[in-house]
């Protein structure tokens, strides 16, 4: 969980900054083939700087996600690097890109961190650019030579193979 940053000392002073570095642990962030570790720590180094408006926080979040290829579903790890800059002010308007300020000035960047990661979790991630994923007959790894080779046939097509009699059988 990522603990809230005090913001009380930035409130009301427009141009004051400061760096505020924040590690933690995301809960249930996944899709089908990407989940962020419940167990890996998420590191943001976050720059909050008063506006008028609230709070600007920008800066770095970096961390690793746990993969599954979508073509041999071979599952593997991959760092992730991701840039924010997000406004937090006290009442945000329903529907405005902004994040609600607690009402004692502080900031809880969990929702933010979780809406910046998940937003940029590969939809269909691969192991490798080249794989070849699985075999649709017997269901073998290719990349790992699983598969022995199979002829491919559609067999709602088997009645048209009457038509040409010279054809080799490809069952």
């Amino acid at each position: 969980m990522l603990a809230a940053i005090d913001v009380r000392d930035l409130m009301g002073r427009p141009g004051a900054s400061r760096e505020e570095p924040v590690v933690g642990t995301v809960e249930g962030l996944a899709t089908e083939l990407a989940r962020v570790p419940e167990d890996a720590p998420i590191r943001a180094d976050l720059v909050l700087e008063s506006l008028v408006e609230g709070i600007l926080v920008s800066g770095h979040v970096g961390g690793r996600w746990s993969l599954r290829c979508a073509r041999c579903l071979v599952e593997f790890e991959q760092p992730f690097h991701l840039d924010l800059d997000e406004l937090f002010v006290r009442h945000p308007d329903e529907g405005a890109d902004a994040y609600p300020l607690g009402p004692e000035g502080q900031l809880d960047p969990d929702q933010m961190i979780r809406d910046v990661v998940g937003v940029e979790m590969p939809f269909s991630p691969l192991c490798r650019s080249d794989c070849q994923g699985l075999c649709a007959t017997c269901g073998g790894n290719r990349n790992e030579g699983e598969c022995p080779g199979h002829a491919e046939f559609d067999h709602r097509f088997a009645v048209l193979a009457d038509l040409f009699p010279d054809l080799p059988d490809l069952d």
